[in-house]
């Protein structure tokens, strides 16, 4: 008689808060490698992350966007890293602030050499804004691989989320370092696929009973 599947390990688990930066200058030292997470205020982007790591509150998740106005560094074993972005897109966030992030996040992004990847979190009723082709626009000259949420899937039924996905997956068919999945934190919808693409990155997967990927420049 089969038994019940093993539980695997989250290779995301353990994640602790180890400090935020305001401006450029607050930035840590590079020190291993890093996978940030990025998107619209309002993208569920805490939620994701939280359910991510499986802990309801290492990421502040609030019912006010715009909140996340620093980079806040969680750490992993091993010296690895998951680096929160502020959410842009916020309305009511004032003009020089909003350009404020746009710089920090812009300049994090093209010249962090610990980067190794990138998350985009997109609500997938509202994906690929002009915000969000920005954020792309800034990351892709970089050849780092992005990863796309499509976030709140539980929102659309599954025939509807599977033509969003499809839509968004035409629209970057030329970008090859470009993956793209259904996300619900609310159902863990993608949950564990997510996981497993950002683990790789980090160079976690020897968890998963892989070998260890990462490149020796992101040692």
């Amino acid at each position: 008689m089969t038994g019940p599947a093993p539980q695997i390990p989250n290779p995301l688990a353990n994640a602790v808060y180890v400090a935020s930066a305001h401006e450029l200058a607050q930035l840590p030292p590079p020190q291993g490698p890093e996978v940030a997470f990025a998107g619209r205020s309002n993208a569920g982007k805490s939620s994701a992350i939280n359910a991510l790591v499986g802990h309801n509150r290492l990421a502040f998740v609030s019912k006010t966007p715009g909140r996340t106005q620093m980079i806040n560094f969680f750490v992993l074993p091993g010296q690895r890293f998951l680096v929160d972005l502020p959410g842009y897109g916020f309305a009511k966030v004032p003009e020089a602030e909003r350009q404020r992030w746009g710089h920090l996040i812009n300049v994090y992004l093209t010249s962090r050499q610990t980067l190794t990847g990138l998350v985009a979190i997109m609500d997938v009723r509202h994906p690929l804004t002009v915000l969000d082709r920005q954020l792309l626009e800034w990351f892709l000259p970089t050849s780092r691989p992005v990863h796309i949420l499509l976030t709140k899937a539980d929102k659309l039924s599954r025939q509807q989320a599977a033509s969003r996905l499809a839509a968004v997956r035409r629209d970057l068919a030329g970008f090859k370092q470009v993956g793209l999945q259904l996300f619900s934190s609310l159902d863990g919808q993608g949950v564990e696929e997510a996981r497993r693409v950002i683990a790789g990155w980090l160079g976690a997967m020897t968890v998963w009973g892989q070998p260890d990927p990462i490149a020796p420049a992101a040692r």
